[in-house]
Parts: C-alpha cells; structure tokens; sequence
C-alpha cells in the first residue's frame, strides 16, 4: 500500500500557484487564462486560488511584479560597473540573459500588461532602466561637453534599441547571446563615442519639412561646395576623435590589465611572505617547546635524584637508630 501524499503547506501551494499561472500567462496570455484552468492544472478547487490571491488578477500581479524585479535587478546589477563601455556591455548581456533563462517571464512582460496588475506595463519597467541609464549618460555627457539637458532623451533610444533587440532574439535565438551582445555595444557605443554634439538633418531631409514654410534663398554652388567641405572636415575630425577615444580606450585597458598582474604579483609575494612569517614561528616555537622538555627531563632527573638520596638517608638513619636501640636494651 503507498504512503499518503503529503498535504502542501500554505507557502508552498502559493508558490506551486505562481509557477503554474507564470506558464500557462506565457502560452495564452492573461485573457486567454482562467481560473479554472489555473486551479485544474493544480489539482485544486477554485476556491483554493481565490483564497490565496483573490483571483486571476491577483497572481498575475504577482507574476509580473516577479518579472519585474528580476529583469531590473540583473540590469541594475550590470550598471553598477566602473567603465561606461563595461556597464554598456553587461547591461545588454544582463537583458538577453534573463530573455533566454526566463523566457517565460519575458513573454509575459512583453505583452502589455493587463491593468489589474498593479505593476504597469513592459514599458514601465523601460522606463525604470532607462532613468538608471540616465544617469550614466548625464556624466558622460558633461565629460564629452555635450548637453546634459537630452541624456534622458538619449538614454529611451539606447534602452529602446536593446529592449527591441530582445524582443526580436526572443524567438529566433541566433547567434549565440554573447554575440549578441557584441553587435549591440558596436553599435551604440561607437554611435556614442562620435556622437555629433549639435546633429542636424541634411539638406535633403530638412527640405521635407521646409516645403511646409516659405522656402530660404537656395544656396549658391559655391555655398553648397563649402558646406560640403566643412563637413568633410567635420567628419574627419570626428573620425580623429574616435580613433583617439579608441586608443585611449585600449590604453586604459592594457594600464588596467597591467595594474591587475601588479597587484595580483603583490598579493602572491606578500602570501609567500606570510607563509615564510608562519614558518619561521612555527619553527621557533618547535625550538622553544623542545628546551622546556629538555628543561623539564632536567628537572625530573634532579628531582629523582634528589629522591634517592632523600632514601638512601632515610634507610641509613633507620639502621643506625636500630643498631643503638639493640644496644641500649639489657642483656640477660
């Protein structure tokens, strides 16, 4: 006869509850979801749900908020990098990692989330990264003297990118996430590092909008030819910047990486010193310990010494008081 299943506690039938929901949310949505179907995947009654989570509305507000957290906390983690490229690129690892282990929970977030669960929606929870990014691009922007005031602006187009990117690598899975990655960091960062502080539209594109409003006088040849230089000198000088930042870049990598044997070579020699340190004591201690034996096997060879004597005198000061009591005593 088997033994009786044994009855789940209160915490883990909640938890047993989620997981189930967080599934059959990713397959079908939360519309296409109902209690019933939650409950009979359980092998409970529906009063059980209703009881822990007051219906469908409660546990998928749990689900997403779960999501939520998870997804911001891996990428809050990835920012909390030194370099900007480094933070850029862990963040966009952070991102395609939880798509491919969570892809359940990423699913369901990317969907827009239905109102009832308290939490917003997929967009929101851009919106919380993006202010973190912004941050970061705030002071990268006052280094490069570029307008701090459109770092916000910046940071919803750089976070946007990924986030989509996600999206897309969500279904197709190829290349591998790491490559990923990279494609992203090339592209934002190197959009990034010549970032033009004052972009305008070309000529072409404006005249879209300016066929709107009364025309300007057309440019003369000549002025077009010189607004084309100036903008071959700007480029080249943009071009001149990146390969500098680059270098620059690659500089202080190679700097870190030279300060990481340093102090990785110091480490190891203060160990050796610290062992050589133990060994020395160790050995002085030895010699101690072995002149307090010899000290005491000293001490105890005295003393036993000492006690035979004490013997020997003791028996010779019994037998001479025996040889003057026999010749005290009368004879007959």
């Amino acid at each position: 006869m088997s033994e009786p299943r044994r009855r789940m506690s209160g915490k883990e039938r909640r938890e047993q509850l989620i997981q189930i929901s967080r599934t059959l949310f990713a397959e079908k949505g939360f519309d296409g979801t109902s209690v019933e179907e939650i409950a009979a995947t359980a092998n409970v009654s529906k009063p059980v749900v209703y009881e822990h989570f007051g219906g469908k509305e409660g546990v998928y507000a749990v689900v997403v908020d779960r999501e939520m957290q998870k997804l911001l906390g891996m990428v809050t983690e990835a920012l909390s990098a030194s370099h900007s490229l480094i933070k850029l690129e862990r963040a966009a690892l952070a991102l395609l990692a939880y798509v491919e282990e969570n892809s359940e929970g990423f699913r369901i977030l990317v969907r827009d989330s239905h109102a009832a669960s308290g939490t917003g929606t997929f967009a929101s929870l851009i919106n919380d990264i993006a202010s973190q990014v912004e941050d970061v691009m705030v002071n990268e922007f006052i280094e490069r003297d570029y307008d701090p005031k459109l770092a916000p602006m910046y940071a919803q187009m750089l976070v946007g990118m990924v986030a989509l990117t996600g999206q897309w690598w969500l279904d197709v899975r190829k290349p591998p996430r790491e490559e990923v990655a990279a494609h992203l960091v090339n592209l934002a960062w190197n959009g990034l590092t010549g970032l033009d502080p004052r972009p305008r539209l070309t000529a072409s594109s404006r005249g879209l909008e300016q066929r709107r409003t009364p025309l300007p006088p057309r440019p003369t040849d000549k002025e077009l030819r010189e607004m084309e230089k100036a903008r071959e000198r700007e480029l080249r000088e943009q071009e001149k910047i990146r390969d500098r930042e680059q270098r620059e870049t690659e500089k202080l990598a190679r700097e870190q990486e030279k300060l990481r044997l340093r102090e990785q070579r110091e480490l190891e020699k203060a160990r050796e010193r610290e062992l050589r340190e133990q060994e020395r004591l160790f050995r002085d201690q030895e010699k101690v310990r072995e002149r307090e034996l010899r000290e005491q096997e000293k001490i105890r060879a005295r003393e036993a010494k000492a006690a035979e004597k004490e013997a020997a005198r003791q028996a010779e000061s019994a037998e001479h008081l025996g040889m003057e009591q026999e010749k005290l005593e009368p004879t007959e």
